[in-house]
């Protein structure tokens, strides 16, 4: 049974919740404990814990999570409905890919039954394990991380955590459809890093345009199935990590707004968190950060890939050689921009035939121009 990779809630958290008030968050919670197992079908989202840090060989804690379970539990919920459970740790296994074969398993489990996890991790390399969770489901999956860092090292240099990209892209079967960094900082990742993200036809915001204009994030995020957030993307100033010290990165108001347009994407089915460095400092940021997913959580439209056409208006654009065709959404006045489908590409690919987009895209389209992230699109699903 997939779900006996789970360690229950320990004792004293528990005890500590125990003590907290019936409006707080902790009473409207469900939790796996010695004696009960929560009720799968009654449930939305499931936090998981995962205690493994070997992937990054510059960890110098122990993965710690009880401060996290206290601080989210301890806070109130909002005018939230859906039914919540904290189903307890993975431990670390006796290497690393046993640790991804039981995070593969249960997250694929929850995938299946419909519930959208929210795995908090130690080092990154663990989003591999996620991705691999959707081999079972044959589809095609796209990977958004909120990271300094585009993780493209060697495999056999022995930090996984920096590598995990490349080895997603390596492995079979390859799942990977698109890869989005949100946040990059230049300094950090080599100019051939950088020019192979474009041949890949994936994409890359830097840090500073995602603080100049933060809703140039949102399309992206209502496109992917799983967001990895690298902790170490927020300045230590915000985050109270000076162990691994960042001078630069997101702050705390703005890493929240990008973790609640994960959460108010239909689309993304996990959200992971991880180099979490185990300090009461961070520990608090990290449980507003998922609070604020689960509020998006809240605020989904149930909108496309999951809904009908009927409720948007096409607008068609003439452009140079093409004809763009955009759909604006009567209910939420979000932007789609459809991709043409190619029949004798995987059938596989044909759930992105809408790509999401902004308003300021369609404008540029009415002036003829092309919008990057359409023109990538195209590319692979012609290559």
């Amino acid at each position: 049974m997939e779900f006996d990779f789970l360690k229950p809630i320990d004792g004293e958290t528990l005890a500590v919740l125990k003590t907290f008030s019936a409006q707080q968050l902790a009473s409207k919670v469900l939790f796996h404990t010695q004696d009960h197992f929560p009720d799968l079908n009654k449930i939305t989202i499931a936090v998981i814990g995962v205690v493994e840090n070997r992937g990054n060989a510059r960890a110098t804690t122990t993965v710690d999570l009880c401060a996290i379970r206290k601080e989210l539990y301890g806070m109130f919920p909002g005018n939230w409905d859906a039914s919540i459970a904290d189903l307890g740790d993975i431990l670390a296994g006796n290497s690393t890919s046993d640790t991804y074969f039981a995070l593969r398993k249960v997250t694929a489990a929850l995938i299946k039954c419909k519930v959208v996890p929210i795995v908090i991790g130690g080092s990154q390399d663990l989003t591999y394990a996620l991705y691999r969770a959707y081999d079972e489901l044959e589809q095609m999956v796209n990977l958004v991380a909120i990271d300094s860092k585009f993780d493209f090292g060697k495999e056999d240099d022995g930090e996984l955590a920096t590598s995990y990209l490349t080895k997603m892209i390596i492995d079979e079967p390859n799942n990977l459809f698109n890869y989005c960094n949100i946040g990059y900082q230049t300094y950090y990742n080599s100019q051939e890093e950088i020019d192979l993200i474009e041949k890949l036809f994936f994409d890359g915001y830097r840090l500073g345009e995602i603080s100049n204009n933060i809703a140039l994030a949102e399309p992206v995020f209502r496109d992917a199935d799983i967001v990895s957030l690298d902790l170490n993307a927020v300045k230590s100033s915000d985050s109270g990590n000076f162990t691994t010290f960042a001078p630069n990165g997101f702050n705390g108001k703005e890493i929240c707004s990008l973790s609640r347009y994960a959460g108010i994407s239909d689309k993304v089915s996990i959200f992971g968190l991880f180099n979490h460095n185990s300090t009461i400092q961070e520990s608090i940021l990290v449980a507003q950060i998922i609070w604020y997913f689960i509020e998006g959580f809240h605020y989904r439209s149930n909108e496309y890939p999951f809904g009908t056409r009927d409720s948007y208006i096409k607008y068609i654009v003439p452009i140079e050689d093409e004809v763009l065709v955009f759909y604006k959404s009567d209910k939420t006045d979000r932007w789609w921009i459809e991709i043409p489908f190619i029949s004798n590409v995987n059938n596989k690919l044909k759930r992105n035939t809408l790509l999401p987009c902004s308003y300021d895209e369609y404008l540029g389209a009415c002036n003829q121009e092309i919008p990057e992230r359409w023109w990538k699109a195209q590319r692979k699903n012609v290559v």
